[in-house]
């Protein structure tokens, strides 16, 4: 059963169209990750759900009732959540009556305060931090001592906007170690606003990505990064090899895609004719100094024209005719020996390839 259900959203600044008709379910102990650049729309959808804001049109369902648009039902809904902003907001207190005040002001008993407090910096690893003054924190205490004032409340529902934006990698590691440990044990039904596509993956059983206020696909993650749904979500999500070209023929299933004269294999239904978009993950490429007998339909020989390394790998560009963009690891290139102008042979396998509809302009 959905926790939380969207129908018709949109929302407006003035005459600035924020969100566009979104339709969304969430199901109770979920844990949905909402991706898009900055700007997308992703804060503005949290602070409706919250109910900080009353959308300009549509309706907000929690646990199969229609939210309205003010009250008293919209209050003690809102007591059902809990949102956690971007940048951690701490009180001018200890670290203890930074995560008690909300039990204060709902008036539990103080020995039951204790007790929770108690268990919930335990929980977060900030025991012993009771009596420490919150503002002399770091970014990633205080995110946790947000964290451990949203979760005392024991909420059904977890709004976080772009928990670790601010962090540091460590800090960041513990906080999404902490999210995950919260939605497994608690059930938490959780929706995470990033842009940061890797934490969605790691975190989130089902993603939707949201572009200019649309949201344009949702789904798992391998659905979302393996499958987009359009040339959009294909480059948000970083299929850098997204080539033009027109199915000439298809075999039970293996189409061939011509792209301004070479042929490119790919698994697809789509029949002669239709013009697409052939994308390909720059992982799924593999570089080699001559053809090897091998399961890959497609291999082209190329010339590098330009390497980029990063941590342990390096991003290759090669021209076979057409611009593709592998990434392989550095001790790779280092062993092929890729610099501009060296001959390679670029092999990626049909399955490899998604073909996306390309819509007439």
């Amino acid at each position: 059963m959905s926790l939380i259900e969207v129908v018709s959203l949109s929302h407006s600044y003035g005459a600035r169209e924020v969100l566009k008709g979104l339709n969304l379910s969430i199901g109770r102990g979920e844990v949905f990750a909402l991706i898009g650049p900055t700007g997308s729309g992703k804060t503005t959808l949290l602070r409706l759900i919250d109910l900080l804001e009353v959308p300009s049109s549509g309706e907000i369902y929690f646990d199969g009732k229609c939210i309205p648009k003010s009250g008293k039902q919209r209050l003690e809904i809102r007591r059902r959540m809990s949102f956690i902003h971007q940048k951690p907001q701490v009180f001018n207190l200890s670290v203890y009556d930074n995560v008690a005040c909300g039990l204060r002001w709902r008036g539990e008993r103080k020995n039951r305060v204790a007790e929770k407090v108690d268990h919930i910096l335990e929980m977060v690893g900030l025991e012993g931090y009771n009596n420490r003054d919150a503002r002399t924190l770091s970014g990633g205490e205080a995110q946790r001592v947000a964290l451990a004032r949203a979760l005392i409340l024991e909420p059904e529902l977890l709004l976080l906007d772009e928990p670790t934006a601010n962090l540091d990698p460590v800090s960041t590691a513990k906080i999404e170690q902490l999210i995950s440990y919260i939605a497994g044990q608690h059930d938490t039904t959780t929706i995470m606003a990033t842009h940061d596509m890797s934490q969605g993956q790691q975190i989130a059983g089902r993603i939707g990505v949201l572009l200019e206020g649309r949201l344009v696909q949702t789904g798992s993650a391998h659905d979302i990064f393996r499958s987009p749904k359009n040339e959009e979500v294909a480059n948000f999500v970083g299929m850098e090899n997204i080539i033009e070209g027109v199915i000439v023929a298809n075999n039970e299933g293996v189409a061939t895609v011509n792209i301004g004269g070479s042929a490119i294999e790919a698994v697809s239904s789509y029949p002669v004719g239709k013009e697409v978009y052939a994308g390909i993950r720059p992982e799924d490429i593999t570089l080699a100094l001559s053809r090897t007998q091998s399961s890959a339909r497609n291999s082209f020989q190329a010339k590098v024209t330009q390497v980029a390394s990063f941590g342990p790998l390096s991003r290759v560009e090669v021209n076979c005719g057409f611009r593709l963009v592998a990434l392989v690891t550095k001790m790779s290139a280092e062993e092929l020996n890729l610099q501009n102008g060296r001959e390679v042979y670029a092999s990626f396998k049909a399955t490899g390839v998604y073909i996306i509809e390309r819509k007439s302009s």
